[in-house]
């Protein structure tokens, strides 16, 4: 298997377990609990998180209500730079791989309930955080690895930053 089959193979992977994980969740709190409702049936998790339906038009946190066109938009342009960037850069890292296909999964789940409900359901619940779900939490995973990609792995050579003389514009003649 070529290496950019399995790497494609990763991305896209990852992407559907995230988003099959993702509408799974979300459709199973629909069903069993009504917008706002919280409960909880792991009994020792309940001092720690709760589930509880929000249907959240906005962003991240709740912010932007009202903008549902804007973050379909933005959802597209999301997914498509990052299957863009992925086709250019991710062959070389397995970790890159993964934070991209983390945020690619995220993405596409959080835009399916947009295009088919209007609003994301979120429904984790730790009442000092606001609500998230798991494409939330996927694409927040995915951009802690990209950081961690960018700052301690991606770093340039002391070949890429030495200034490189140019052996043909010496001026020296005999």
């Amino acid at each position: 298997m070529s290496d950019k089959l399995r790497s494609n193979l990763v991305l896209f992977g990852i992407a559907a377990l995230i988003t099959l994980a993702d509408q799974a969740s979300k459709a199973w709190i629909r069903q069993t609990l009504q917008p706002y409702e919280s409960a909880m049936p792991i009994a020792w998790l309940e001092p720690y998180v709760t589930f509880t339906h929000v249907q959240n038009q906005g962003a991240a946190f709740g912010l932007g209500q009202g903008f549902g066109t804007f973050f379909v938009f933005t959802a597209f342009v999301a997914v498509v730079l990052i299957v863009f960037f992925f086709r250019r850069l991710a062959v070389q890292s397995v970790l890159l791989r993964l934070a991209l296909g983390l945020q690619l999964g995220g993405a596409l789940g959080n835009l399916i309930d947009r295009l088919r409900l209007g609003a994301v359901t979120d429904f984790v619940n730790l009442r000092w955080f606001p609500v998230f779900n798991v494409a939330d939490s996927s694409i927040t995973i995915g951009s802690i690895l990209l950081a961690i990609f960018a700052l301690f792995i991606d770093r340039p050579t002391e070949k890429d930053t030495t200034p490189q003389a140019d052996s043909g514009a010496t001026g020296a003649q005999d």
